[in-house]
């Protein structure tokens, strides 16, 4: 038995993280059971920091670090040995991690910025900046680490070549609160003599376009960067090359314009910089010291080449790559100075021509985003790839000064690094396309952070990340991804526990923002980590992050019983019965429903929705007293299990009033009390039943929205399997195979599709969406079976036993 896939906090060799106290992680190959483990661990000059000795234990899953404390810079290499149930040893290959700069004072760096007072109405060439210096002959190095952070997004370059693999770093945060920076091991990009430490510094999310308006400059105005390059000599001497003063500043580089969204301007006669004006760098501040971004980067990942060409019926010349992706252009041509390449990226073609209009928002004279590229030439080889923007796309129209090959032409998917943890296979084709497109939009939609889409909006999205997480916890390592995100979450949170509907908030128009607090929505930041650690079997999650949600618990408590003018909406409950009543704030409740379900208008943002409120109300209550009962804070069960229950009651009562009645067609007004289960023995009979009768009438088509089709699957399994399959398989739109049927790639937001009439323009949504594909989570859960009952176990989806199984 070998201990393979060794991890550290979920992460594989991870370089700069901030955990003092790491955990341990492992599989095995071949052998039956592990029987105990011995874990070594030393730093990089071969001193023993810890030795676990031999602990008789099947737990291969987050195992603490069992010494002191570790600090900055330290480099650990570890390996476990374990035993079978045999009790023969085996050994492990080494692995390591490092820890980061854990304090203010580790950084020497000072943040810099272009010598210019930006104006918020103009935008910017990006900004380049480089400083020489010499590495000495007479000491031998032993390492050479590089701490790099912006607001902004940077590509940093020692000698002309790339420092570390990441895209759009350091990412997207609350940068008035928080800013990651990167660690790259720099060691072999160093040369004795002279060398040449180089950036460049785009707007991204700090400066650039956010939202799905394109609102700028919504974090600041003025970009900056820090970088620290530490060069180690195997002395224990170390030499510091920090921004400061001395490095000096230019914007007359190739790129002439880079946003996030809208594009790239790029001017390859100015890549040798020989007629730029350097200047002194001006020193600058940010009031937020940098924190590890734990090692979890947006990378360029698959690549799609040799795309179809496409003459449209005007003419225009289009390429097909086959796959929706969220990513960037590469391409490769020969040409003359000055001769110009523009590109447009969508993903719809309507009526045999290529259109962006199902992604953009258009008012007067702002059209957002562009998603383009202006490419000018230089003489000769033309070697050009996005740095600085990411597009959603499966099409690509070329416009040029020059004939144009399609083998010339890549589109590269880039997404954050997770990897891909499941394989899946049925015998229906369709079922299995659609679980390859719920896996493209899970990574289509995240670059740092969980997105509604990659194109118009890219927020965020609370509501979103919280359906979906359990099912992303099936495809790929999420946990990191996760957490990273609930930090954003609680980043936000507001001092009377409510959480937001969109984190990081940059963009989110002003109307928009008396949803924060929207049942489903804002409930992420208890669900997140509740699910992860019903996932990952993680206390220590819900330990972190307790405080928050306590909070929010509370701001939920404090809405009920109350009403607000033109908001609140008449239940025709008595007094008395709306202590528990959640008919406080405005409330997305049940959204995208198909169209002929429920056509949303100007009330589903408007009003309380006290259904869906006082039902979440009730299910968040009975989650946090689960919580609360393991953390032992005995001292808050009570009033969570007081408003669980009277939130039950009260759904009870309201069900009875005709506006909110049982009998009625909406399937989700049936799904979510049946699995939250807060109705009585009669009217739990009354639901189900009406529910067959609601599918029969629409056909058997699914009916939900966004909260419910995650919850719809389990509700008529535990009527009768044969109720799930029948839906599920289903291939008519509305469904779920209806996309894959239509040759969809990715995960349509609404029902309706690309070109159908649903009142939007005909397909306005977007077609890179996951959250329709939550519905893999009852795929994975109920119809595969693979149901997690602890550490190395699995409960049989037949017997319903605990089965020991080895880890995959």
């Amino acid at each position: 038995m070998k201990a393979t896939n060794l991890r550290v906090e979920y992460m594989t060799n991870p370089i700069g993280i901030d955990y003092v106290c790491p955990r341990f992680s492992w599989i095995f190959e071949q052998g039956t059971k592990q029987t105990a483990y011995q874990i070594i661990a030393k730093d990089d000059f071969g001193n023993l920091l810890w030795d676990s000795g031999k602990v008789v234990s099947e737990q291969m899953h987050l195992i603490p670090w069992g010494a002191d404390d570790l600090t900055s810079r330290t480099r650990v290499i570890w390996c476990v040995t374990t035993w079978d149930e045999n009790d023969i040893p085996e050994t492990s290959e080494e692995a390591y991690f490092e820890i980061g700069l854990l304090h203010g004072s580790d950084w020497k760096a000072k943040w810099i910025t272009g010598d210019y007072v930006p104006k918020k109405k103009e935008r910017y060439p990006v900004d380049c900046f480089k400083k020489s210096f010499c590495v000495t002959g007479d000491k031998k190095i032993k390492k050479a680490r590089a701490y790099m952070s912006a607001c902004g997004v940077y590509e940093g370059k020692i000698n002309g070549k790339k420092i570390g693999e990441f895209v759009l770093a350091p990412g997207i945060t609350d940068y008035r609160k928080r800013v990651q920076y990167q660690t790259v091991d720099v060691t072999s990009l160093l040369a004795t003599g002279d060398n040449e430490l180089s950036f460049m510094l785009a707007d991204g999310w700090y400066r650039g376009s956010v939202g799905a308006w394109g609102m700028k400059n919504y974090y600041g105005s003025e970009t900056k960067l820090l970088a620290q390059l530490e060069i180690t000599y195997e002395d224990g001497s170390m030499d510091v090359v920090a921004t400061d003063d001395r490095f000096v500043w230019t914007n007359d580089g190739p790129i002439r314009f880079a946003d996030n969204k809208d594009g790239e301007i790029y001017d390859a006669t100015k890549q040798d910089f020989l007629h730029a004006q350097w200047k002194k760098a001006k020193v600058t501040k940010h009031p937020v010291v940098p924190t590890a971004s734990d090692n979890f980067i947006i990378k360029e990942q698959e690549v799609f080449s040799n795309p179809r060409l496409i003459k449209t019926p005007s003419g225009k010349t289009v390429l097909d790559f086959g796959q929706n992706i969220a990513g960037i252009v590469a391409f490769s041509v020969n040409a003359k100075a000055r001769q110009r390449i523009y590109l447009r990226m969508g993903e719809l073609m309507k009526d045999g021509e290529f259109t962006q209009k199902n992604i953009q928002c258009a008012r007067k004279n702002l059209i957002t985003p562009l998603q383009e590229i202006t490419y000018f030439c230089k003489d000769g080889k033309n070697d050009y790839k996005t740095t600085f923007a990411i597009f959603g796309f499966q099409y690509i129209e070329v416009e040029a000064d020059m004939e144009i090959n399609p083998a010339d032409f890549k589109a590269i998917a880039v997404y954050s690094d997770f990897e891909t943890t499941f394989t899946f296979d049925s015998s229906n084709e369709l079922l299995n396309q659609f679980v390859k497109n719920t896996l493209w939009s899970l990574k289509n939609n995240s670059a740092d952070i969980p997105t509604d889409c990659p194109t118009r909006e890219r927020h965020g999205w609370s509501g979103d990340a919280q359906i979906f997480v359990n099912t992303a916890s099936y495809m790929v390592n999420y946990a990191p991804f996760a957490l990273k995100y609930e930090n954003d979450l609680c980043d936000w949170q507001k001092a009377n526990g409510n959480f937001p509907q969109i984190a990081p908030e940059g963009g989110t128009d002003p109307y928009m923002r008396p949803m924060n607090g929207s049942v489903g929505w804002s409930d992420a930041g208890v669900l997140l980590p509740y699910r992860l650690w019903k996932k990952y079997g993680d206390q220590r999650i819900i330990e972190t992050y307790y405080e928050p949600m306590r909070r929010y618990a509370k701001y939920m408590i404090s809405r009920t019983g109350k009403t607000e003018p033109f908001i609140s909406v008449k239940t025709g409950l008595s007094k008395a019965d709306k202590k528990y009543l959640y008919n406080f704030g405005q409330h997305y409740g049940e959204w995208a429903e198909p169209i002929d379900v429920h056509k949303m208008c100007w009330k589903d943002f408007a009003t309380s929705r006290p259904e869906e409120a006082t039902a979440y109300l009730s299910y968040i209550m009975g989650i946090m007293v689960e919580i609360a009962e393991v953390l032992g804070h005995t001292e808050d069960i009570p009033l969570y299990a007081e408003y669980r229950d009277g939130a039950k009651n009260t759904y009870r009562k309201l069900v009875q009033q005709a506006a909110f009645s049982l009998d009625t067609d909406r399937q989700a007004r049936l799904v979510r009390p049946l699995y939250f289960d807060l109705l009585d023995e009669k009217d739990t009979a009354f639901a189900k039943k009406r529910l067959i009768q609601a599918l029969d009438n629409y056909r058997w088509r699914v009916g939900t929205g966004f909260l419910s089709t995650p919850f719809i699957l389990y509700v008529l399994a535990e009527m009768d399997p044969e109720y799930a399959y029948r839906l599920l398989e289903n291939e008519e739109k509305p469904g779920w195979l209806c996309m894959p049927k239509a040759g969809a790639t990715t995960i349509w937001e609404d029902w309706e599709g690309p070109n159908s009439d649903n009142g939007k323009g005909g397909g306005i949504a977007s077609l890179n969406h996951y959250s329709k594909g939550a519905v893999c989570e009852w795929i994975f859960d109920e119809m595969c079976g693979i149901k997690m009952a602890g550490e190395n176990r699995f409960r049989s989806h037949l017997c319903r036993a605990d089965i020991s199984a080895m880890p995959v």
